[in-house]
This record gives structure tokens, C-alpha cells and sequence, in this order.
């Protein structure tokens, strides 16, 4: 849930774009590059979590330090459910 309102208007925002290029185009307004490669590189890191790699491999194929492999673990197994909800529905995409 949104801590204050402007959070709440940025959710929503995210919510009326409709294509990939519309979130593409709305990402790069919003973040800087660094800011969208490390949200790029955390995805990329739960999803190599999700099937099972270890934190040496994913290190290797990411770039990922280990603080950032462990946080994004801590997420997945304690978090909100964001990750594993994405991760689901990436899958449901693949079928």
C-alpha cells in the first residue's frame, strides 16, 4: 500500500500504461539509466534465485554483488510477494 499520497499517484501511474514501450518510455523520464539497470539486474537476480542457481553463478552471469544477490533473496523468501507474483506471471507468458 502507498506510505503517502505521491507514492500512491506512482502506482497508479505504472498501472495505466498498457504496452512495453509505454513502460519504457515512462522509465526512462522517470530513472536514470543506472537506477533502471539496477532494477533490471535485481529482477535478473530473483529470477536465476527462482530456478535454483547459486550465488557464485548468478554473481557471475549478473554482475551482482552479494549483498544484492542477498537482499533479493531476503525478498523473495520474506518479502511481499512482489517478485514471486512477476516471476509467476513471466512464467504463465512462457506457456
Amino acid at each position: 500500500m502507498p506510505t503517502d499520497t505521491n507514492t500512491g499517484a506512482l502506482y497508479n501511474a505504472v498501472l495505466k500504461l498498457e504496452t512495453a514501450e509505454e513502460v519504457a518510455a515512462f522509465l526512462d523520464d522517470l530513472c536514470t539509466i543506472r537506477e533502471i539497470q539496477d532494477m533490471s539486474q535485481r529482477l535478473q537476480v530473483a529470477l536465476l534465485l527462482h530456478d535454483g542457481k547459486n550465488y557464485g553463478e548468478i554473481s557471475e552471469q549478473t554482475g551482482a554483488s552479494s549483498a544484492t544477490i542477498s537482499r533479493v533473496n531476503r525478498c523473495l523468501h520474506y518479502g511481499k510477494n512482489g517478485y514471486k507474483n512477476v516471476i509467476k506471471k513471466l512464467e504463465q507468458d512462457k506457456k
